[in-house]
């Protein structure tokens, strides 16, 4: 994870500290995003729209957001970036009720 993001580590606890590149924005990309999006507190989010442009978060959440995120994730950026999510899988209602 890229130096501005240290306190977004504790959302990565089954990656070691010396395995920093492998949550490198450029690489894992969707990972970052599902997981600041569902989980991340306002730092991460403020370090998030600080390092894509909204525009690749919403095209992200237009491709990806229906099956990655929860159901209220799901709702909550719906309204935020005023898109729809990408297709929901039918079993993420049973997944992720909320």
């Amino acid at each position: 994870m890229t130096a501005g993001a240290a306190g977004t580590r504790r959302l990565f606890p089954h990656y070691l500290a010396g395995e920093d590149e492998d949550l490198d924005l450029q690489r894992s990309r969707s990972l970052i995003l599902s997981r600041l999006l569902e989980d991340g507190d306002g730092a991460d989010l403020v370090w998030l729209a600080a390092a894509l442009p909204e525009s690749e978060i919403a095209e992200w959440f237009g491709r990806h957001g229906g099956r990655q995120l929860s159901t209220r994730s799901r709702e909550f950026w719906r309204v935020v970036l005023g898109r729809e999510p990408g297709p929901v899988h039918p079993e993420a209602r049973v997944l992720w009720p909320l």
